[in-house]
């Protein structure tokens, strides 16, 4: 379900957006972007009346206006006002050494190019080498991810298997590739389920890209374009792969269900799904039936919650026993800025970047408008573009399922890491409500999934060193693979939790604020909601020490799914067995519900619960303290839902959370209860 997910400013041959002029006795090369710390103006002021100061303020500490020169101005390219007060502007180390001697100058150092690792994004969830929670799990040592997607390029450094022990006693899979290809201990197996295909190879690029996302090993000097440098890593490097071919343009049905019945068998620990279609009742959605048979046998399944957001409903992969995963943002963006003729600056993001552009100013065009009758044009198809004559033009394009580079085109900025509205939630993730069951929240987790580099079988730069190639692409296809390979962290330093308790882990200890420590954001840079976050971001750390799991055998969901008003013809569909529901009444009207969790912290830990109920609704638990003797000790505790007699609430969905907390741990629920 890749794809880039922002509008891409594009531009066919050479062009030149953002216009930098110093003064004449300077050239481009030798200004670099400085942060410059400034003392606040004196005197006293109201905050509009500062606002309007510090502009002009800032402004005095750079270079004189070169006479003519009108774009002098473009040297600012931020002004900071709350975490302290100065600015970000294209410098010369002698207009720094002149600035130091004004009034009220500070200090001022260039902007620093940090190393990246994989997208960033594993540094990003707080996994580091040598230390920490990537330390204790072993970075996934002998788990084996199963990616069902459109197959792998073998030959990628990514699954190289240096280093990388046997696979485990229990495998039984199978290798398909042909005598130019073959698995190693990184690879330990490979299916092709499409009729159409003779070998597990990938044409498209999406597989290699998800595998090499959940479970690459380590490759210095990655990059695309020369952005996101640095080395590029999975979630879990020591995890073996098993690769089941799907997918080529599209994803067969029969492909999907042959392909996890064979990893079933195989022995794989992690399903990893990245796609999907319709919503449909469970016992219809043949992704959630075979996703229920693979977690009764101990294999948790992690899919994309899909890309077509920001609509409500719009989900993929309901079902509860799947870890639906949405998709966001990190704090590293491959700023591009465009400048209108009018100085209008605009920053988007482009992972090309090429150093030679002219200072010409060019026409700018929108591509839907090119030819109305072509419905993918303004996407910006390349088979569209080439029907059209757009050379000399910068043309806006609208996002889209296209997931190549060759999409983007725009101008020099440059890659910039610290942002700390991240994570943000991606526009194009897929919302709740739960079309499929409305009681079950859903997505399930937020993970990483814009502009995420990763290995790809050719080169997007058109380079013929084909063994190190990367590609940076976004969607929930991407989000999915990074939850995939930290429940395999979770799989290898608790080898004896269930699919349902890795679950309850990283959702319990998601995080619901940004970097900035406020609430997480949607696209609109608002408060995202419930059916927006789930439970909220992953925080793989805290996944691997949360104090209490709400663990769930099989057999416990027949209530739930009778619940459903399912037959006993449906729900035995799902179970494979006889059911009957006369037996097993979950009780949809139920205002009270009954909860057990598992002590997984220390053996002698008391919780107390915190509420927030959502509002207009009285939420009562009893009892308020759980206190727990043992390690493994179930307890129960139960939750009333009554509405406030004379209450206003809104009619729809309200929110709020349950969290039960200790010394050591806080477990947390969100709540969403719909008002009619």
């Amino acid at each position: 379900m890749g794809f880039m997910s922002f509008l891409t400013l594009i531009c066919m041959l050479n062009f030149h957006l953002l216009q930098i002029f110093a003064n004449d006795t300077l050239n481009e090369s030798t200004l670099e972007t400085y942060i410059v710390q400034v003392d606040a103006p004196d005197g006293l002021f109201t905050q509009l009346e500062l606002e309007a100061r510090l502009g002009r303020w800032y402004d005095s500490f750079l270079p004189a206006v070169t006479a003519g020169d009108s774009n002098e101005g473009k040297r600012m390219i931020y002004s900071y006002r709350n975490v302290f007060k100065g600015f970000a502007a294209r410098l010369s180390a002698e207009e720094v050494k002149a600035m130091e001697k004004k009034m009220g100058f500070v200090s001022a150092r260039p902007e620093r190019k940090l190393s990246l690792h994989t997208t960033h994004s594993p540094n990003f969830l707080g996994l580091n080498q040598n230390m920490g929670f990537w330390k204790d799990s072993n970075y996934g040592k002998g788990v084996i991810i199963g990616v069902l997607d459109t197959g792998v390029f073998p030959e990628h450094p990514s699954f190289s298997d240096e280093g990388m022990p046997p696979p485990p006693a229990k495998w039984k899979g199978k290798c398909d590739f042909n005598l130019t290809s073959s698995c190693n201990n990184k690879i330990i197996g490979a299916r092709y389920f499409n009729s159409f295909d003779d070998s597990p190879l990938d044409d498209e690029g999406h597989g290699t890209h998800t595998a090499s996302t959940a479970a690459g090993t380590f490759v210095k000097g990655a990059n695309v374009f020369g952005n996101a440098n640095g080395t590029a890593v999975g979630i879990a490097p020591l995890a073996h792969l098993a690769i089941y071919k799907v997918c080529s343009v599209s994803c067969s049905e029969s492909d999907i269900i042959a392909a996890m019945d064979t990893a079933i068998d195989d022995g794989v620990d992690i399903l990893s799904l990245s796609l999907g279609g319709f919503s449909s009742d469970f016992h219809s959605d043949f992704v959630a039936l075979g996703a229920f048979s693979a977690m009764e046998k101990g294999i948790l399944v992690s899919c994309s919650a899909g890309n077509s957001g920001p609509f409500n409903s719009s989900l993929s992969n309901e079902a509860p026993w799947i870890l639906t995963v949405g998709a966001s943002t990190i704090d590293r963006k491959l700023r591009a800025t465009a400048v209108l003729g009018k100085g209008e600056q605009f920053d988007g993001e482009s992972s090309f970047q090429p150093s030679d552009f002219p200072p010409t100013k060019l026409p700018l065009v929108y591509a839907g408008m090119l030819n109305t009758s072509d419905r993918q044009l303004p996407f910006c198809t390349e088979a569209s573009l080439n029907k059209t004559d757009i050379r000399g033009m910068i043309v806006v394009c609208e996002v889209g399922s296209t997931t190549r580079i060759a999409k983007g085109r725009a101008v020099k900025a440059g890659t910039i890491i610290g942002d700390d509205r991240a994570p943000v939630v991606a526009a194009f993730s897929s919302r709740g409500p739960n079309w499929a069951s409305p009681g079950i929240l859903k997505p399930d987790i937020l993970g990483p999934g814009v502009n995420i580099l990763a290995a790809w079988p050719v080169s997007v730069e058109n380079n013929t060193n084909t063994n190190s190639t990367f590609n940076i692409i976004s969607g929930t296809s991407m989000s999915c693979p990074h939850l995939s390979g930290i429940a395999a962290l979770l799989k290898s330093a608790h080898p004896d939790w269930s699919p349902a308790a890795i679950k309850s882990a990283i959702m319990t200890t998601a995080d619901v604020v940004n970097l900035a420590q406020n609430p997480i954001e949607d696209e609109r840079f608002l408060p995202a909601n419930i059916f927006a976050t789930g439970s909220g971001h992953v925080n793989p750390s805290r996944a691997n020490n949360p104090g209490l799991v709400y663990d769930i055998k099989p057999e416990d969901y027949i209530p739930y799914l009778c619940g459903l008003n399912y037959t006993n013809r449906e729900v035995g569909t799902i179970l494979q067995r006889k059911v009957n529901c006369s037996e097993d009444s979950f009780g949809s009207a139920a205002q009270t519900y009954s909860r057990t969790v598992t002590n997984v912290g220390e053996p002698n830990s008391s919780y107390v619960v915190e509420v927030v109920p959502p509002p207009g609704i009285d939420v009562r638990v009893e009892p308020s303290t759980l206190d727990f003797l043992e390690v493994n000790q179930k307890l129960q505790y139960q939750v009333t839902f009554s509405a406030r007699l004379n209450s206003t609430a809104n009619i729809g969905y309200l929110q709020g959370y349950l969290r039960w907390n200790s010394s050591k741990h806080s477990v947390r629920s969100p709540i969403a209860v719909i008002v009619r």
